[in-house]
């Protein structure tokens, strides 16, 4: 006697679409593309300077034009949408046990958010924006 084994449909790039967390995970994976590009950006970056101050001037007047500003905005985009799901993931992913009491979950996220402002600050004040 023979029987069927259970084969489960499951289409290979759609699968994501049938449940929002799904898809909401799928969407923070596809930002590490974008953080990616610009981390390719920042090594070509990085090259040309090298290359002496004729390279430099000239990547620097590349990332000017109006489809190298759209680039970074979506970058920009990606980066924050990405750090703000994974903070938000660290109550699940990493939880803080003092003595038999564990940490709320919101105080866990919290603490990234504020190192996430105060390193930003901090960055912003070096680079001469204050």
């Amino acid at each position: 006697m023979s029987r069927k084994p259970l084969v489960r449909e499951c289409p290979p790039t759609t699968w994501y679409f049938r449940q929002p967390r799904y898809l909401r995970y799928m969407s923070r994976e596809i930002t590490s593309i974008f953080v990616g590009a610009y981390c390719v950006l920042l090594v070509v970056g990085l090259q040309r300077l090298a290359a002496g101050p004729a390279a430099w001037e000239g990547f620097l007047l590349a990332l000017r034009s109006p489809a190298s500003i759209v680039f970074q905005f979506l970058c920009l985009i990606a980066a924050v949408y990405h750090a703000a799901t994974w903070f938000n993931a660290t109550q699940k992913a990493m939880p803080l046990q003092i003595g038999e009491d564990f940490v709320p979950g919101n105080v866990i996220s919290g603490a990234h958010y504020a190192v996430w402002i105060l390193l930003s600050l901090v960055v912003m004040f070096f680079a001469g924006v204050f």
